[in-house]
């Protein structure tokens, strides 16, 4: 993988990961996910990175983290279409999930993501917990995962 690197999310960074997540839609995620993510960005983001290709934005991703629960989320990958299949989504989910194996407040990880995505985490060693039929939007399932990583 020529020059890839991750580094922290900076509010400059908005405009491209908006456009990243348009290139993505109805592919992936539904149009009404937009307004979403921008929100995500906005007010919900706790620990979020990007992942770039020669310091070119080339996706992202982050954390949520539930404390109480002894819980994290895997939220929000979105990578450009040119990028996808080339094993840069791996890393940066990798990239996560050793950071929160070596957290010992987190016990499980999980991820909220839809019946179109759901083999990138299956492969990546997550089972399915539940599936809710149209949750995201009409069309767009939610399938929610588990990657338990003290087992």
């Amino acid at each position: 993988m020529p020059d890839f690197s991750i580094r922290p999310y900076v509010p400059a960074d908005r405009p491209v990961l908006l456009s990243l997540l348009a290139l993505n839609i109805p592919t992936f995620f539904a149009l009404t996910e937009a307004d979403d993510f921008a929100c995500y960005l906005d007010s919900e983001r706790e620990d979020y990175a990007v992942a770039c290709e020669a310091e070119r934005i080339i996706g992202c991703g982050g954390i949520n983290y539930f404390p109480e629960e002894r819980c994290a989320r895997i939220s929000w990958d979105v990578f450009h279409p040119d990028a996808q299949g080339k094993g840069y989504g791996t890393r940066l989910l990798q990239h996560r999930l050793l950071r929160l194996a070596a957290d010992p407040r987190i016990q499980v990880v999980k991820v909220r993501t839809s019946q179109i995505s759901y083999g990138f985490y299956e492969k990546n060693g997550f089972r399915t917990l539940r599936t809710v039929p149209d949750f995201w939007a009409p069309g767009y399932d939610l399938v929610e995962m588990e990657w338990n990583q003290r087992t």
